[in-house]
């Protein structure tokens, strides 16, 4: 009878833990969101964490690309899915720092509905400007903006995206007028400069920089503090004049808010331990990102302060997307 008495008992101690401690994480196949679509950095950077994930665990890790709302429809999905890291978001700059300060409605919040789980790499825009412009640095555009206001054209993967945003800093700060030309994507804008229809773009630096050693474009500054490796001729926002100018574009894992803190920390360990791998370093490297890994607890840190940032240039700069 004791015996029985002891084994209901643990039965009923076994029912009541959460659902993430009482099977060996991962139960199933995980699924990493990417709220854009195939072939960008996010998802490229996922797609490298997600096969390493697959490796270490025997679990697959399947990415699973929902674009669509400037990253919306794939954060509100993610958000209400089940706290149990089994649905996680590969989460961008502008989906999780900006987004909540650009658009007045949304039906998530990219802060409160997400727990923290690693930042995965950092890499730079690059400040491109269509070759026929007798423009060699960012102190010529600025002087060519005040000579013509409202002439210069520039270029942005879409409203409220990283680039227009280093651009609307970049007016605010330096006083002048630039006319904003915004495309649905990096692509098309990379596209229509080399083509000469718009005169500057805060790019993304892989899809630029081959256009760059073309001579199809002419690189001025990157839009990080430190220089890019892809790139280590091309000076900072900061080399060029602009003091205190640090606008990274970055890529992290998020997941549900209220997933289990087991689960979070082995995802966390998981992710830095990939990262730190040489292939993962050299690739990501490729792809002009810089591996970052870190503790939940700092990408937590590192989120408040991009969100904090970008919320003041667009109060600044009066920026609304809707």
């Amino acid at each position: 009878m004791t015996h029985f008495v002891a084994a209901m008992l643990l039965g009923f101690v076994w029912a009541a833990l959460p659902a993430g401690a009482q099977t060996t994480y991962p139960a199933r196949p995980v699924h990493m969101v990417v709220p854009y679509s195939p072939g960008g950095g996010t998802d490229i950077v996922a797609r490298i964490i997600a096969q390493k994930l697959t490796e270490a665990w025997g679990q697959q890790v399947v990415v699973e690309n929902r674009a669509g709302a400037s990253g919306m429809i794939a954060g509100a999905f993610v958000s209400k899915a089940a706290p149990d890291g089994h649905t996680l978001l590969m989460g961008y700059t502008g989906d999780v720092a900006i987004n909540q300060s650009l658009f007045k409605k949304m039906t998530f919040d990219p802060v409160k509905n997400f727990t923290p789980v690693a930042l995965a790499a950092i890499a730079p825009m690059i400040f491109v400007v269509h070759p026929s412009l007798p423009i060699r640095d960012v102190k010529q555009v600025i002087a060519l903006a005040k000579a013509r206001p409202g002439q210069v054209v520039y270029a942005s993967a879409g409203i409220g995206q990283p680039g227009h945003l280093a651009f609307e800093l970049l007016q605010h700060r330096m006083k002048i007028e630039l006319t904003h030309v915004p495309y649905k994507g990096g692509a098309p804008a990379v596209t229509d400069l080399v083509g000469g229809h718009v005169m500057m773009f805060f790019s993304g630096i892989m899809p630029a920089i081959p256009h760059v050693r073309s001579g199809r474009l002419r690189a001025l500054a990157v839009s990080t503090s430190k220089r890019s490796p892809v790139s280590p001729e091309v000076p900072t926002m900061i080399e060029a004049g602009m003091p205190g100018f640090d606008l990274p574009t970055w890529y992290g894992v998020l997941a549900p808010a209220g997933t289990p803190r087991d689960v979070v920390a082995k995802l966390s360990a998981e992710i830095s331990r990939s990262l730190a791998l040489a292939d993962v370093k050299e690739r990501l490297l490729r792809e002009g990102a810089d591996p970052a890994p870190g503790s939940p607890e700092q990408f937590a840190q590192f989120i408040q302060t991009e969100v904090a940032k970008y919320a003041m240039i667009i109060r600044e700069a009066g920026v609304r997307a809707d």
